[in-house]
């Protein structure tokens, strides 16, 4: 499915939720999740537990600062962690492999007794999906392609297949290191495997070049998130505030925005709590998406489609029913503790309509873009 901004021309109150969803939901508990990985990892480093919460919320506020900075300085930051990513995982498959003694279960047993095999898979279906959401982000860009119908497949299946081929091997590394059970007792697993193979030293300069790696990673989603609310403020969806740019010429006011959303957020330090609301609000609205492509074939069937849904509609039913498995296991049979941070991410999804009706009265008879010029 291709659609251009001049296809459907009346902007509708569920395209500008979705912008407000990732805004206040999806990109700040990413930025947080990440961010408590980071908290984590530095004080396992310094060796003080108590430095986690300053260490996530100091991440995420200087990494927001130095967005504010230009381009240049994020693509810097992103270039030079990128390399340094490669470098641990590299060195932990390889002497994982070589001095690991590979006698512990690589998938036995898979769920303990006692517990429901749907709600552990929906659980882990939750973890996979945060691990490999980069995946969309790739379809923004398929306007730029000169031929989306042939590379946008190239670029999600390959680039899937790449990272699901390095996570695989990453994996069995660890456990050819430590059993599943050991590692289970850790906040960061690697920093386990890393001080088994290299000793206490070599252990903890790995844990410096994760810590780089991660550091990047919240350096990308404060890169491209804040242009999200860029183009709500822009649209006079939000406070036109947020849809200016700095003399640097970036949005420095949604980039603060959703510093600020995230380092509120991290304040709980729960990774998982922080990456399931992000992708329960997230797959949410995947879903629709997925169920827009088959509508649209129908109500638009001339419309131009570089691109096409391939095997349709098996692909498209296939997604929709899996993401609504992921969705309604978390709302649903997840546990008490999921339910409520589901419903919550419903109230906080919600109450951008609000939001929208007073900005979309409010602006009714200006004209639709503003001066970015801060």
């Amino acid at each position: 499915l291709h659609v251009t901004e001049h296809s459907f021309p009346t902007r509708r109150s569920s395209d500008l939720l979705t912008g407000w969803m990732q805004s206040v939901l999806f990109f700040p508990a990413t930025i947080a999740a990440i961010s408590v990985m980071f908290g984590q990892q530095a004080a396992i480093l310094l060796g003080n537990e108590s430095l986690v919460i300053p260490m996530t919320v100091g991440v995420i506020l200087l990494i927001g600062v130095l967005n504010t900075f230009g381009s240049k300085t994020s693509g810097a930051i992103q270039t030079v962690s990128t390399v340094c990513k490669l470098i641990p995982l590299v060195l932990i498959i390889v002497f994982g492999f070589i001095k690991g003694g590979g006698n512990n279960p690589i998938v036995q047993p898979l769920v303990a007794e006692g517990i429901s095999p749907t709600g552990v898979i929906g659980q882990l279906l939750v973890a996979i999906l945060f691990a490999y959401d980069g995946w969309i982000n790739v379809g923004a860009i398929a306007g730029e392609m000169k031929n989306p119908g042939k590379d946008l497949p190239k670029a999600i299946v390959g680039g899937l297949s790449l990272v699901m081929g390095v996570y695989v091997v990453i994996n069995l590394a660890y456990l050819w290191v430590l059993p599943a059970s050991e590692l289970a007792k850790y906040a960061s697993p690697a920093s386990a495997v890393a001080e088994v193979l290299f000793g206490s030293i070599g252990g903890k300069i790995i844990n410096v070049g994760i810590l780089v790696s991660v550091f990047g990673c919240i350096n990308g989603y404060l890169l491209t998130g804040p242009r999200i609310t860029y183009t709500l403020g822009k649209q006079k969806t939000i406070p036109v505030i947020f849809g200016k740019l700095n003399k640097n010429d970036v949005p420095a006011n949604a980039t603060l925005l959703m510093a600020v959303l995230s380092a509120l957020y991290a304040l709980s330090g729960q990774f998982n709590l922080l990456s399931d609301l992000a992708m329960f609000a997230v797959w949410s609205f995947y879903v629709l998406t997925f169920i827009g492509v088959m509508k649209l074939r129908k109500t638009h069937p001339n419309l131009n489609r570089p691109y096409k849904v391939p095997l349709y509609p098996i692909i498209p039913l296939i997604a929709i029913f899996s993401g609504l498995f992921v969705v309604l296991n978390q709302l649903l049979f997840a546990g008490a503790k999921s339910t409520m941070m589901s419903l919550g991410g419903v109230v906080i999804t919600l109450i951008g309509l609000p939001v929208y009706s007073y900005m979309t009265k409010k602006y009714a008879n200006t004209n639709n873009d503003i001066d970015t010029a801060a």
